[in-house]
């Protein structure tokens, strides 16, 4: 990108639009987790499946926007006021965050969540700046090839695992490694300055006035940060709220996701034997509820996979 081109491009709407769905997209992905947090949806509902694949594509496209946005902002030089007081304000949340969920899941805590990485990623990015795009984009590659061709047990304890290449990472309720996924950022980037490189900015801030009429959704993708520290909080109000009210039946969650796994590997007959067992054995230690809210202690934990094992052994036919 040219100085010229650099001072001649305003904002790009379409480009706070983009932001705006993306928060809205979380807030139903994390609105869904809330649910099944507090029982009204099987446990591990959202982590499997299209829920899966759906909370992958919002994070990629906020690191793909974050690295849109870095390139827009500091591509013809450095920012450094701007710069550091947006990786503070980032940094900040993300400390939020993992105090709070430290708080309240501990045994899933948040160490290493999206914030954190983009808060890291942004002071990565400034190698990349100043790059051509097809560097930028084979870097990309790279970062996202070798995370899935090398792993290590060296880099599966907490102190290293936002590394990435971890064998067995650890539990964790966000959990948003630097490979691969400093490499959506490095995509944004490219992308950024190869639509720099052919003019393509000037075309789409030319589309302001067409996309003008969804400001709400612009306006919301100016604020994301304050979006993303507030909507959870609320979304879980909302859901304990109703749960307060109106609590799930527990019981049947479990043994429905129970099952669902159970009868991957074994018999139906033998699987309603094992559920049944470990729910009884649970609620009669009253583990069951801290179970279902990723609430047990190490104690706690070392109870449960007795309980397991032992209705293992007694379901056999």
């Amino acid at each position: 990108m040219t100085t010229s081109q650099n001072r001649a491009i305003g904002r790009i709407e379409c480009l706070d639009v983009a932001r705006g769905c993306a928060l809205i997209a979380m807030l139903v992905y994390h609105f869904t987790w809330d649910l099944e947090f507090f029982g009204y949806l099987p446990p591990g509902y959202a982590q499997v499946g299209g829920w899966k694949l759906f909370a992958r594509a919002i994070a990629s496209s906020f690191l793909i926007l974050v690295g849109v946005g870095l390139v827009l902002a500091h591509g013809e030089g450095i920012r450094w006021p701007s710069f550091r007081k947006r990786c503070f304000q980032i940094a900040a949340g993300a400390a939020a965050i993992t105090a709070a969920t430290l708080a309240f899941t501990p045994q899933g805590f948040v160490f290493f969540g999206i914030l954190h990485l983009i808060a890291l990623g942004s002071l990565l990015a400034l190698a990349f700046l100043r790059l051509p795009f097809w560097l930028t984009a084979a870097s990309a590659a790279l970062v996202i090839a070798v995370s899935f061709a090398f792993t290590t047990p060296w880099t599966d304890s907490r102190w290293l695992a936002w590394i990435g290449f971890s064998e067995h990472p650890p539990l964790s309720n966000d959990f948003v490694p630097l490979f691969p996924w400093f490499g959506p950022i490095l995509i944004g980037m490219a992308i950024a300055q190869a639509f720099a490189r052919f003019g393509i900015w000037k075309k789409l801030e030319g589309l302001n006035g067409a996309v003008r009429p969804l400001w709400p959704l612009s306006k919301l993708g100016r604020h994301s940060l304050l979006f993303y520290l507030l909507h959870q909080p609320i979304s879980i109000g909302v859901v304990a709220a109703a749960a307060f009210i109106a609590p799930p039946d527990q019981t049947a969650a479990f043994q429905q996701s129970c099952r669902q796994t159970c009868e991957r590997d074994r018999d139906t007959g033998f699987c309603l034997a094992y559920c049944g067992c470990v729910q009884k054995k649970l609620q009669e230690a009253e583990l069951l509820d801290r179970l279902l809210r990723s609430q047990l202690t190490e104690t706690e934990t070392g109870r449960v996979s007795e309980t397991v094992n032992y209705c293992s052994f007694n379901a056999q036919p």
